[in-house]
């Protein structure tokens, strides 16, 4: 099935941020590929893959479904396969999955832990990206695309410390470096890369530690002292999409707060 249609694929979009952002492209004329690690739980039709589908169709969208565990190389070949057999292309390639590890000291984090974290956080992404974008050159030359374009969703502990939970800053600082590879190499086939840093945005993985990251902010921990939006990581997106930041490839923009204000 070739969609006419651009179509945007997230990972990890199920739910909190991912979730946000697919609903967004939705409204911005995108067909959607709703990825997730996993299918529909059917004991909660209140969250997960189905429920982002309905609420795109809600709106008047279009978007199909993938589950896959990029972790895996089975699991990144069937994402592939899937955009080969059943949608044809893809315009828009953000990479969103990610998963938050164990909070324990570095200095007693299990190995196999950390390369969990890697897996799902580096690699996973990485490899997409690399066969996603390999596509959007072929689809370009065959004029079934227009442009292509690739988002990194990654974090502020890309550069802030965390002592606990070490493997997800790891994996963050890691995909910053592959975005400034992948805009190097992507540049010459006008395939924009960008990276995107979310600071203190409500997902179940922030809410978890909702206390502490409040006293943090009424301390100043951001200038702003507030949380983020998932509407303002989706706006941010949208514009990646609509082209705003085509002549910004290999740039890293915070959305924060500040937090990436250094101060004395």
């Amino acid at each position: 099935m070739l969609l006419e249609k651009p179509v945007a694929l997230v990972t990890g979009a199920s739910r909190g941020i991912g979730r946000s952002i697919a609903l967004q492209l939705a409204r911005d004329g995108y067909t959607v590929i709703i990825h997730s690690r996993t299918a529909q739980d059917p004991s909660n039709p209140t969250k997960g893959p189905d429920e982002v589908k309905r609420a795109i169709e809600e709106q008047g969208g279009k978007a199909v479904l993938c589950a896959s565990d990029i972790a895996t190389p089975e699991g990144r070949s069937r994402l592939i396969d899937f955009v080969d057999r059943e949608v044809g292309r893809v315009d828009l390639l953000v990479n969103n999955a990610g998963i938050e590890p164990v909070s324990v000291d570095i200095l007693k984090v299990k190995e196999e832990d950390v390369r969990h974290v890697l897996d799902v956080n580096l690699i996973g992404p990485y490899f997409i990206t690399q066969q996603i974008t390999s596509r959007m050159i072929q689809w370009r030359a065959a004029g079934i695309i227009q442009k292509g374009r690739v988002v990194f969703i990654t974090s502020v502990q890309a550069y802030r410390t965390a002592t606990f939970g070490s493997g997800y800053g790891m994996s963050k600082a890691a995909l910053h470096m592959a975005v400034q590879q992948f805009a190097a190499r992507l540049g010459e086939a006008d395939i924009p890369v960008v990276e995107i840093r979310p600071g203190v945005i409500p997902t179940d993985m922030s809410l978890v530690h909702k206390e502490g990251i409040d006293r943090k902010l009424a301390e100043g921990w951001a200038p702003t002292r507030r949380w983020g939006s998932l509407e303002e990581m989706a706006n941010m997106v949208s514009c990646v999409g609509k082209g705003v930041f085509d002549y910004s490839t290999g740039a890293a923009i915070d959305v924060s707060g500040g937090m990436n204000i250094f101060k004395l």
